[in-house]
Formats: C-alpha cells, structure tokens, sequence
C-alpha cells in the first residue's frame, strides 16, 4: 500500500462491540472533518503525511518566493529516512555506509527545512508519472550517480513489481527503466564534461589527467535526445595540474597547454554551453546544472585540529552560513554565468545550488564505510583519517534533498 488508500473497508461489528465502534468512528470524521478529504476519503501515507514542514500540495501550487536552498537542518526520526538502504534494490556499495559497519544511524534522519516554506513531500507516483513517457539522464561524475542512485532508491518502492524496474549497464550509460510509465531515468559517466583520458567508467584513475577541451560530441550524442538532462561537474576539476589538447589522443603533433583551474573550467564548460546551444531542442529538453557539491576533508575548518577530517563525525555543523575552505566560489560563479548566459539564449535551464545545505554536513559521508576498491594500506588502517571519503555521501542521505528539491521542480514547475 503505497501512500494512500482509497475508502474503508467494510468492518463487521459484532453488537456488544458497537460502543467501541462508535468511538473509532467518531474519531475517523473528526480526522476528515479537519484534514478537508473530499468525499470523505482518508489517506494514509507511509511517510507520515502529517509531518511539520512538509505537505502534499496542489498540483498547481506556486512556490513563487521560495527559497528552498537557504534553511536548516532538523532532526526527524518520524518521517525520516525516506527509504531504507538495505531494502534499496539499487543501491551502490560506494554509499552504503551501513552495510560496510557505520554503527551510527543519526545521518539518516536529518530533514532540511529551508527558510519561510516548506518543501512538498515526496511521491514517487507523481514523479513517475510527470516522467511517463520521458528519458532522463544525470551526466557527470561520482558525485552525480550518488545524486542518480538516491533517486532510483526514492523511487524504488513506489513500484511494487519488481519486474517493472530493471537497471542496465552498457558502456558509459546506466539505464533505468520503469516499464509501467515508460520513462527512463539514466546515468552517464562524464566527469569532465568534454572528452578527457578519464572517460572509461571503471578505469578512469589517472594521475595525468588530459582532455580534449574544445571536444564534447562523442559524450553529446548519447544524451541529446533527452527531455531532461541533469549536469554536474566540478569535483575533477580540483586536481592542480591539468593538461588541455587540442587534436586525437594519438597524434604525435598534438597541441597540449597547462593553465589554471578555472580558466579549464570556464572552456570546458563553453564548449558544453555551445553545443547545448546549437543542438539541444529547445521545445523538448529542460536542463538542470547541480552546483558544487563540498567535501569535509579539512577539520580546521569547523574547529578540529589540522589533518583531521569528516571521520567520527555524527552531527551536521549548525552555525549558519558555514563555508568550507575547499569549495571554490570561482568554479561556482563560473558554472553560474555559463546557466545564465544559456538562459538569456531561451534554453529552458536552471541552477540548483545545493552547495550550502551541504556544507553543514560533515557528518553525511561515507568516511571508510564503503567497499574501498583499492585496500587500505597497513598505515591507512591503523590512521583510519588518511583513507576516508569525506567527498560522496552516504545514502540515504544528503542526496535525497537535492532530489526533494529537484522533485520540487519537476512536479510544480518552480
């Protein structure tokens, strides 16, 4: 029974009950009287419709003045979390920070509630079907099938056959399909955004790492044809040193240039922006760009000592506006006047700035509670700080916001 059901069932009572049954539906048409269900129907939700702070609005409901990215987080152990890891048929082991020995659970049941509204509840029904007969597709890197994966476990159990969800892995391309709605909802590997030494979605570990700046059509053509398309790229653009080509990777003649990080950053993201532009259906595909999503690896920042990271941590930071060192405002004020400048084009496109709602949680990553698929050395496990992945994010987690956010969008047209 997935969030509601239609009616009441018809209850034999025998005579000497019939007092009780008088009670019970006293209190049933008090609860329709004051919850306003139309002809009296009472719906039940398995994820506590009544919760403060969220609500099942109207289909045409205006979010106009919201801000959904600026709030706090609470702490909420009766609606959250919104799935449970182990019974997620497509969760990853890389954020499956229960299984692989996370003893404390507090990170599954923080709820953000942004400033002055509140953001609707999740209904996996509705979503599917505004996706019926569409395909969607995340484009980037780790970080984005994180975001991908969360979403296929927030989905997951509102479709009870198991036959009507199947995930398959072909090349760069992950695709989900809902057989029911006939939607898609895909994930393709792309880090850098243009072609790059970094493309193979299993052995992209390299140290040098090279790309083919003014490249992208390789990448393009196996999600052009989307009616949404879902960006992010910002994390592989971190390494310092970078070496941009202009010709094949095999040319001996090639052109190679070394250059700043947002310099490689904006012309990656220019030769992305034009080619949107040129070839994307305007009429068909709406775009969104996730923003950075920012890593807890400096302690410093939030009051530990120097060399400390996100390991053993089990709360979110609270003070308000925090902001990590190793988030680069450059990158973002690039990514943004790139969506701006494709906006001003009539590209249908919009930012989702989830940076600062991340930031507070230091808490949220996997730390060393995933399958590591390089081993921990013998000095990593006896300093357990050099080997923890303080960048992804455990799940459930802090991605199911970023798609409560995007659920948002999608469903009620922000």
């Amino acid at each position: 029974m997935k969030g509601m059901v239609e009616g009441l069932q018809k209850v034999n009572i025998h005579a000497h009950h019939s007092v009780g049954f008088m009670l019970v539906m006293g209190v049933i048409m008090v609860v329709v009287y004051f919850n306003g269900d139309v002809g009296g129907i009472i719906r039940f939700n398995n994820n506590n419709n009544n919760i403060n702070g969220e609500a099942e609005m109207a289909e045409d409901y205006s979010f106009e003045g919201c801000d959904f990215f600026n709030g706090s987080w609470v702490y909420d152990n009766r609606s959250r979390p919104l799935y449970k890891e182990r019974e997620c048929s497509f969760m990853a082991d890389d954020y499956s920070c229960e299984k692989f020995g996370r003893k404390d659970f507090k990170y599954q049941f923080w709820r953000w509630q942004p400033h002055g509204c509140d953001l609707p509840r999740f209904n996996g029904t509705a979503l599917l079907e505004k996706l019926r007969n569409k395909r969607v597709v995340f484009v980037g890197d780790s970080l984005g099938k994180n975001h991908w994966v969360s979403l296929l476990c927030l989905i997951d159990s509102w479709i009870l056959e198991p036959s009507h969800k199947v995930a398959e892995w072909r090349g760069s391309l992950i695709t989900f399909r809902a057989s029911e709605y006939n939607v898609s909802i895909d994930f393709y590997w792309e880090p850098l955004l243009v072609e790059s030494n970094c493309d193979d979605p299993v052995n992209h570990r390299v140290r040098d790492r090279i790309m083919k700046i003014e490249s992208i059509e390789r990448h393009a053509k196996e999600w052009i044809n989307a009616d949404m398309l879902i960006f992010d790229s910002y994390t592989w653009w971190l390494e310092p040193n970078m070496t941009l080509l202009w010709g094949s990777f095999e040319n001996p003649n090639r052109t190679t240039v070394e250059s700043r990080r947002v310099t490689r950053y904006e012309m990656a993201l220019k030769t992305w922006a034009d080619w949107l532009d040129t070839h994307l259906n305007r009429n068909k595909t709406r775009i969104f760009f996730i923003s950075l999503s920012p890593d807890h690896k400096e302690g410093g920042d939030w009051g530990k000592i120097m060399g400390e990271n996100c390991y053993n941590e089990t709360e979110p930071i609270m003070k308000q506006g925090y902001w990590g060192k190793g988030s680069d405002t450059d990158l973002m004020r690039t990514a943004q006047s790139m969506v701006q400048s494709l906006e001003a084009k009539g590209l249908n496109i919009k930012l989702l700035n989830i940076t600062q709602l991340s930031q507070y949680r230091k808490d949220g990553h996997p730390s060393i509670y995933k399958r590591h698929w390089v081993p921990p050395t013998k000095l990593e496990l006896a300093n357990p700080v050099l080997y923890a992945d303080c960048i992804h994010w455990c799940l459930p987690g802090v991605p199911d916001v970023w798609n409560e956010i995007l659920y948002a969008y999608i469903r009620y047209k922000v």
